[in-house]
């Protein structure tokens, strides 16, 4: 009779410091696994601190706290299968990323990460040593190989574990969502099953932490590359996957097999998930924005209330003597159609309050920005003043398109604790409105239908800050715009390189130009979603002061 095994993948979401409950979080899984007969129960990378720790896991206390957590843990662990869990290790004086082994009410083996991803998001150089290539360890008749995350990534590790023994990979991940990943993710573990000729078992974390977002997508891949198990994207989920011993080696059998949603769906998902675990995870219940009637708070609204229902979710109009009685209207519209709260505040009154306390030293200028930031400062400091009073975090509404040249006030509509399209360029954003209108999932807490009406899509975008305001007697169309700031921002491509496209060159120079000179507006802009891998914050680390233009 061939030998079998069953391993159980918790798919979980951690809370980043929430040392106690995490713990509880992996006992819990270690259960279900033990009930269903499995020989090993495997959460994620860094699961009993969450993860990113960024400079935290450098306090000691907090190290210590988190290594005695997995010691409790290991004593809870008998008569059951073994568990595996991620966590810090601090050893002979190095403090490292390392995966426990936890058997027989002890720590049985300790796998502590090589390679330390330095880029994008990641700094792990920063904080933790890299160690020796290590070799499996055995439960029951297997021989597992442990790659941990970034080290799966290089064939090096992968290679060193088959050499030394290993039957099969499993690697434990924090690997956070951008556009295309599960893609990403799949065609490398392709390159480490066929160089190994081992299945590998890719176990990936969910849940949001500040600007990013784990999506899960765990997979496992038989040798050649074959997909023998598909997790769900975004949600929670414990799944037994079982091996069989073959002539030619442990193979997985067939299991769960997902459908992972398109790129529209999954950017969604992402920002309704990260701002509903960025809410949960710093105390807020309830959210209120600013509803002017276009698309921006349209959709914002939407997610929010998708997020944590629409109950919980306040709108407020603001409108000046220049709002137009369609974005009346349509704000309305929008926060019936959601089933939000809406409140009105005028902002008129305050608006002549303000010119009459400047009217002295203003004397013989001419109205201008100056006269408009004023309005969006105001309705800035009544959000505030609501967010303070009634407890409610107050989201911000701009999208990258806006934040990439500074088509947005600071201390005004740049108030707030969280933006969720801060990595959506506007040409994505008219998309994301018309699936949402059009797609209802299980997952959404808002009402089905059309949430966002067709005239909030389809009306010249203006900020309605003086008579007759349109973005582009400003910007560029937001289709030019966006697609050379795909080019700066994405590609960093040069300014001739996006001439040799066809793009005009005083245009490319003037967004050029307010794309550095709005560096400073970002650095004091609110966390949001990372959807890309160059968001505005970890990905790309631009300086205030910079003098420099690229003139070729």
């Amino acid at each position: 009779m061939a030998a079998t095994f069953r391993l159980t993948l918790a798919q979980l979401n951690p809370t980043l410091g929430a040392i106690s409950a995490n713990a509880a979080q992996a006992y819990a899984a270690w259960e279900q696994g033990r009930d269903a007969g499995a020989q090993m129960v495997a959460l994620t990378e860094m699961f009993i601190t969450g993860y990113q720790t960024q400079d935290l896991v450098m306090k000691p206390a907090f190290t210590a706290d988190a290594m005695r957590a997995v010691v409790t843990l290991a004593e809870r662990i008998t008569d059951g299968p073994a568990l595996g869990i991620g966590g810090p290790c601090l050893k002979d004086g190095q403090l490292y990323n390392a995966y426990y082994i936890l058997q027989d009410g002890k720590i049985a083996a300790t796998i502590l990460k090589h390679e330390l991803p330095n880029s994008d998001v990641f700094d792990e150089k920063r904080v933790f040593a890299s160690a020796p290539l290590q070799g499996p360890y055995r439960i029951g008749p297997l021989r597992i190989g442990s790659p941990i995350c970034e080290d799966a990534w290089h064939s090096d590790v992968c290679e060193t574990l088959a050499e030394t023994g290993a039957q099969i990979l499993l690697v434990p991940n924090g690997s956070p969502y951008h556009r295309g990943k599960p893609a990403v993710r799949t065609n490398l573990m392709v390159y480490r099953v066929i160089e190994t000729g081992l299945p590998l078992v890719y176990l990936n974390m969910i849940g949001g932490q500040d600007d990013q977002v784990f999506d899960g997508a765990s997979f496992v891949l038989n040798p050649g590359g074959e997909l023998a198990v598909q997790l769900p994207q975004f949600d929670a989920c414990v799944a037994h996957v079982d091996f069989v011993e073959t002539d030619d080696g442990w193979r997985a059998l067939p299991g769960q097999k997902a459908l992972l949603p398109k790129i529209v769906e999954a950017d969604y998902r992402a920002m309704v998930f990260s701002l509903k675990d960025y809410l949960g995870k710093t105390g807020f219940k309830k959210v209120l924005l600013g509803l002017s009637g276009g698309i921006d708070s349209a959709i914002v609204a939407a997610i929010a209330a998708d997020a944590i229902g629409p109950q919980n979710v306040r709108c407020v109009m603001l409108p000046s003597r220049y709002t137009s009685q369609a974005s009346l209207e349509d704000a309305a519209q929008v926060a019936h159609a959601l089933g939000c709260r809406l409140d009105n505040i005028s902002i008129s009154g305050p608006q002549d309050a303000v010119g009459s306390a400047l009217a002295d030293l203003f004397e013989g200028t001419a109205p201008g920005i100056t006269e408009e930031n004023v309005q969006s400062r105001l309705r800035g400091l009544l959000l505030m003043a609501l967010s303070n009073k009634f407890g409610e975090m107050l989201l911000t509404t701009g999208n990258k398109s806006e934040m990439a040249v500074g088509y947005c006030t600071i201390y005004g509509d740049m108030n707030g604790g969280y933006n969720a399209l801060k990595d959506m360029y506007k040409t994505r954003v008219f998309d994301t409105c018309r699936w949402r209108n059009d797609n209802h999932r299980d997952w959404m807490l808002a009402p089905a239908g059309q949430v966002i009406p067709p005239r909030v899509i389809d009306k010249p975008p203006s900020a309605e800050l003086r008579p007759d305001q349109r973005d582009d007697d400003s910007l560029p169309p937001y289709p030019v715009l966006d697609a050379i700031l795909d080019g700066l921002v994405e590609n960093e491509l040069s300014v001739s390189d996006l001439v040799a496209k066809g793009f005009d060159r005083a245009t490319v120079k003037k967004v050029e130009h307010l794309l550095y000179l709005s560096e400073y507006k970002r650095f004091q802009a609110a966390p949001g979603t990372r959807l890309t891998k160059r968001a505005f914050w970890m990905d790309r680390r631009y300086p205030i002061a910079n003098r420099w233009r690229d003139e070729n």
